[in-house]
């Protein structure tokens, strides 16, 4: 094989299955508050704070999520792109069923519960308004295709007596060291030319789609990334001091599978894809200018 050929070959191949979502930042508008609520209700423990950011997760050797203080903020616009979710992944039913009896004992509401076939899902919002999933999956062999061959996504009834007879006798106060976030769920302008980005620049699967939405993802997942335009079609993002997620890091397998995304981001479609380089950490804009880093994972 010739070395152009090769560097093509290359520059096609998907991202790396290994891929997962290391943690997410989100600029909040009373870092109080939304401490007090990431704790108590969601489950997750602080391990580091100032008077302006704090990280949280389960290990504090592995922070999810950073919450940054906006200094002046403003409402965010529904209808604005952006942040549709952050889901959160259990470990099982019953560590699903737990956080629920968390929830519901903090009294926070709970806006809706879908089974998926996929995965069985309930979703709440934090006090800034942003959206959060918390969700458990079936065993991959459960998983449904369509006769084209996409996975078959279903938006079901939950059948929530079931899922909450699987948790604990006694109230369990955090997630488990295991959750992780297992997806990240945006509003677009444009589903066609997001999802364009994904596949063809980043080297994401396209595992469903359906009007309005898409869904892609690595290594055979349901999704790592959702897309909709269910409110945001045609629109722009909301200001910078308006509550709203800021930066995704996706954790790679190594050095050699985040060269391989460098080398697709210099031979995309086009044009060269503006990325900011650092050592073992490659960041990029989206098409509606949603941040993303890739990192190797030590």
């Amino acid at each position: 094989m010739g070395t152009q050929a090769a560097h093509r070959d290359s520059a096609l191949r998907p991202i790396d299955p290994a891929l997962q979502i290391g943690s997410v930042r989100l600029a909040v508008a009373d870092l109080p508050a939304s401490i007090d609520f990431y704790e108590r209700v969601l489950g997750l423990s602080t391990f580091e704070r100032t008077s302006d950011r704090a990280l949280l997760g389960c290990d504090q050797h592995r922070p999810l999520l950073e919450l940054q203080r906006l200094a002046d903020p403003v409402p965010a616009d529904p209808h604005s792109t952006g942040l549709y979710h952050v889901a959160w992944l259990h470990p099982s039913r019953a560590a699903l069923a737990a956080s629920v009896e968390r929830v519901v004992a903090a009294r926070w509401p709970i806006h809706g519960a879908s089974d998926h076939g996929v995965s069985e899902a309930l979703y709440l919002s934090d006090p800034d308004g942003l959206g959060i999933e918390i969700y458990a999956d079936r065993p991959r062999e459960q998983w449904r295709h369509t006769a084209g061959g996409e996975l078959e996504l279903v938006t079901l009834p939950l059948d929530l007596d079931n899922l909450l007879a699987q948790a604990p006798l006694e109230p369990v106060p955090s997630m488990p060291a295991a959750i992780t976030v297992g997806h990240i769920h945006l509003k677009v302008s444009d589903v066609a030319s997001a999802a364009a980005f994904y596949r063809d620049v980043l080297g994401f699967d396209e595992q469903a789609h359906m009007p309005s939405a898409a869904f892609l993802a690595a290594g055979g997942y349901h999704h790592h990334v959702g897309l909709n335009s269910w409110q945001s079609r045609g629109a722009g993002p909301s200001p910078d001091n308006a509550p709203g997620l800021r930066l995704v890091t996706f954790e790679l397998g190594g050095a050699d599978a985040l060269a391989a995304l460098d080398e697709r981001l210099e031979r995309a479609p086009g044009a060269p894809v503006p990325a900011k380089r650092a050592p073992g950490r490659v960041t990029v804009s989206g098409p509606d200018g949603q941040r993303l880093a890739f990192s190797a994972r030590a």
